[in-house]
């Protein structure tokens, strides 16, 4: 794949749409604890069954590759956010487990105590992954370390919501648990070169990722490839903040609510112009194998 100016518009707008989508996340959990802190539990299950249509939408969209792709992602932030955050939320309070506190400050939400206990499940369905075809980079390396070797899926036979809900979700599951394992002091500590190694790592390798996403001219591939360069991005925003570089302004929705409110409409904003643009591109396209067509067809009658 070559770069152009098309490909570099598509890779940075769909980079700009993930990326706007993670602090988007943070700012939906925060208003639901602090809006309805009695039923948030209830609002959980709101915002995930939002998640779950939106995700039921996109496989009857499936013909469309674009609709489908988006709303897959959205669904997977929000069932993330909903179902399996909520969750973890619920059986902290249920356990009453205590938050990590260090110098008077909370560095470690309970909920987040509790995630890490997933770490042997995540473990297993990784491990699945390496055994199935797939077309991300890092189980195909393990594959051909392995000679495994899989028939590839038709692309008319591919479930694009499907394929980028389940994406977003053992992704962002991923790394929540590694960053987690580098915080914990038993293992690291987020003062440890291990993280310092995590953040920068993700930094450079996410820098990487970025070469190709700008080469990609398809809008919905470069959506899909955009989840794992921004989620690994977004490590080093995560580390970052926690060193105290900056203030985390969607962890303090009410405090930046123009900023956030700004981020959000840029979100929207772009999602239009992607939609708008790809609808544009298409029909270019139609009218250029209308031309071919017509052009054939005057040729044979000659």
């Amino acid at each position: 794949m070559s770069i152009s100016i098309k490909s570099i518009k598509t890779g940075v707008f769909s980079f700009l749409i993930v990326l706007f989508l993670m602090p988007i996340g943070h700012v939906l959990m925060v208003l639901n604890e602090k809006l309805i802190p009695e039923h948030k539990f209830i609002g959980a299950l709101i915002i995930g069954f939002t998640g779950l249509l939106l995700f039921f939408i996109g496989i009857r969209k499936n013909k469309k590759p674009l609709t489908a792709t988006i709303l897959g992602l959205i669904a997977g932030i929000l069932i993330w956010t909903g179902w399996v955050e909520f969750s973890f939320v619920w059986i902290a309070e249920k356990l009453q487990v205590a938050p990590l506190i260090e110098n008077g400050e909370i560095t470690t939400k309970p909920e987040y105590l509790v995630m890490l206990s997933s770490v042997g499940l995540l473990s297993t369905i990784l491990i699945m992954y390496i055994f199935k075809q797939s077309s991300c980079t890092f189980f195909n390396w393990f594959q051909k370390i392995g000679g495994l070797k899989f028939d590839k899926i038709k692309a008319q036979d591919k479930v694009w919501a499907g394929i980028t809900f389940i994406e977003t979700i053992i992704i962002l599951w991923t790394f929540y648990i590694l960053l987690l394992l580098v915080y914990d002091k038993d293992i690291a500590g987020d003062r440890h070169p291990i993280t310092y190694f995590v953040a920068f790592g993700s930094l450079f390798w996410s820098a990487f990722l970025c070469i190709k996403l700008i080469k990609i001219k398809k809008f919905d591939y470069a959506i899909r490839y955009a989840i794992p360069t921004v989620i690994i991005f977004w490590n080093f925003i995560e580390v970052t903040g926690r060193w105290d570089l900056f203030k985390e302004i969607w962890v303090h929705p009410f405090e930046h609510w123009i900023e956030n409110s700004i981020i959000f409409g840029l979100l929207v904003g772009f999602i239009v112009f992607y939609f708008v643009e790809n609808s544009l591109r298409l029909k270019d396209k139609k009218n250029q194998l209308e031309i071919k067509k017509t052009a054939k067809a005057k040729a044979k009658t000659v």
